[in-house]
């Protein structure tokens, strides 16, 4: 870092990302600090300056000394061990220590004693509520949300003609002649665990998920103009039901609130639709399948006069950027759901759907929101 680069950074003030220091004399307050950007997205932390931003400098001794701190605390007072990178820049008042903290690849980070830090706009704090810690082990591929099991549904909560119509499809017998118990065979399928329904089970094939779970549907609304504080309205849905039901459902919004482009038809002709049915199909599917199940939210989708709104609860996984799933890269996040979805819904898992969609209407744009926690996919309509 030059040191007309170090005086713009610190001239923006303290941010999530960015945290000024006047010194360190304690392993533990630092690892703290190394494990919250280390469980968040990371940043960097500017040692021998005020919290106001304004540089006091660290001598040759300081610098010696805090090398040798944060290489202790990075690597006795932090679980799992990290490597932050130091540099020393020049400033006019003194030296600033530059220390460079990556996001982590097997979170949760915790210190010695089992606290995990995470960032809380400048500041930090203990990451302590059940969903924030699942989305930290989640991140760290130890739990899914779609095995979880759900309080409340049990084989008896199940759609039974549906269960076994798909059973025989699959498997080629029909469910009356297979010799495992229900619950065994559920169990055996991932749909089921500690003898209640898991989350996929519920969502694929309980009669009615959504009084178990009423965060997990989506709401739809159909604007007359362009903008969503507009209180005029042409549409309102709330939609529930089995994940192919809401699936459906939710096409037949989109469609229904869209146009059909006549052409070179006939007046009397249906037209084609303004938009390709494989993008909103793609796209919905996606945003059921991919979507963040420890955040308590519906999926949700705007139709307005020039575009559609398609918003997922949940950032991109892990390091997966936009740019990522642009080429065709893929994590699943949810990997019962995904495996079940390619027999129930037009998917196919291979990180190949948002590119089918680009390519059949370039005119979308793909927003990752890691501080709003939302991947948003929008649509431009013609």
């Amino acid at each position: 870092m030059e040191t007309a680069e170090l005086i713009e950074v610190l001239s923006r003030g303290e941010d999530s990302r960015h945290q000024f220091k006047e010194n360190f004399t304690n392993p533990d307050a630092l690892a703290a600090e190394i494990v919250a950007f280390s469980n968040s997205a990371g940043g960097q932390i500017f040692i021998g300056v005020q919290n106001d931003g304004v540089v006091i400098g660290l001598s040759h001794a300081d610098i010696d000394r805090l090398n040798q701190l944060i290489s202790n605390a990075s690597s006795q007072n932090v679980r799992p061990a990290v490597n932050p990178l130091t540099e020393n820049v020049p400033h006019p008042n003194g030296t600033v220590l530059v220390v460079t903290i990556p996001e982590g690849v097997s979170k949760p980070y915790m210190d010695k004693n089992g606290a995990i830090w995470v960032k809380n706009g400048a500041d930090k704090r203990r990451a302590t509520s059940r969903e924030e810690l699942q989305r930290l082990f989640q991140q760290a591929g130890l739990v899914h949300a779609d095995e979880t099991p759900v309080a409340g549904l049990g084989v008896g909560d199940m759609d039974m003609p549906y269960f076994a119509a798909f059973f025989e499809q699959q498997f080629g017998e029909p469910l009356t002649e297979h010799k495992q118990p229900l619950p065994q065979l559920l169990t055996n399928m991932n749909l089921m665990n500690q003898g209640r329904l898991n989350l996929a089970g519920s969502l694929l094939f309980a009669r009615a998920p959504q009084y178990a779970l009423p965060a997990f549907i989506v709401k739809a609304v159909a604007f007359v103009g362009t903008d969503i504080e507009d209180q005029r309205y042409i549409d309102s849905r709330d939609i529930t039901g089995k994940l192919a039901d809401v699936f459906q459902q939710t096409l037949g919004f989109i469609v229904a609130n869209t146009r059909a482009v006549q052409g070179d038809q006939g007046f009397n002709s249906q037209g084609q639709p303004e938009i390709p049915r494989i993008v909103w199909e793609e796209l919905v599917a996606n945003a059921l399948i991919h979507r963040d199940y420890f955040i308590s939210a519906p999926v949700r989708v705007l139709v307005f006069a020039d575009r559609v709104e398609i918003i997922s609860p949940g950032h991109l996984p892990n390091h997966l950027t936009v740019e990522n799933i642009k080429a065709g890269n893929s994590n699943i996040r949810n990997p019962i759901l995904a495996s079940f979805a390619a027999k129930l819904l037009p998917y196919r898992g291979l990180g190949s759907g948002i590119l089918r969609a680009l390519r059949a209407w370039p005119q979308i744009e793909l927003i990752d929101d890691r501080y709003g926690s939302l991947f948003k996919a929008i649509v431009k309509r013609t």
